[in-house]
């Protein structure tokens, strides 16, 4: 049986920069919801926070070099954790309901299984390089 391998030509490829894409769009949908006074705190971070992951890994997969593209994707995972973070104080705030959080803290889980999935390929990569 042959193996299907994926070809990445560019960062739009990466399913890691698909999925943090996807929740972009899901922190802009649920923060609709959030009190209109949260309007310039907890929801302009949060969104500032999510637009950050995606942009970083593209960032990074357009540096040249794999330690360029790991410090972006260290930076991902930051804003990564951030958001995550924001969405747990919106939940305890009740702005989330059990089930609009249990979604988008997924999603989140999701993007940092895929980033640290990443991380490792590329170190990985790098140490081989370097033993040559």
């Amino acid at each position: 049986m042959a193996s299907r391998v994926r070809v990445i030509r560019g960062y739009q490829d990466l399913e890691c920069w698909q999925k943090a894409m996807d929740l972009v769009v899901d922190t802009y949908q649920v923060t609709k919801t959030f009190p209109s006074d949260e309007r310039y705190g907890l929801v302009a971070q949060l969104r500032r926070a999510a637009v950050s992951v995606p942009s970083n890994i593209a960032e990074g997969r357009g540096r040249f070099g794999l330690g360029g593209f790991l410090y972006h994707l260290s930076v991902a995972t930051g804003s990564l954790v951030e958001v995550e973070t924001q969405f747990l104080i919106s939940q305890r705030l009740n702005y989330l309901n059990q089930s609009e959080a249990r979604v988008v803290l997924g999603k989140t889980a999701e993007v940092r299984r895929l980033l640290a999935g990443m991380v490792r390929a590329l170190r990985k990569k790098r140490a081989g390089a370097v033993t040559r």
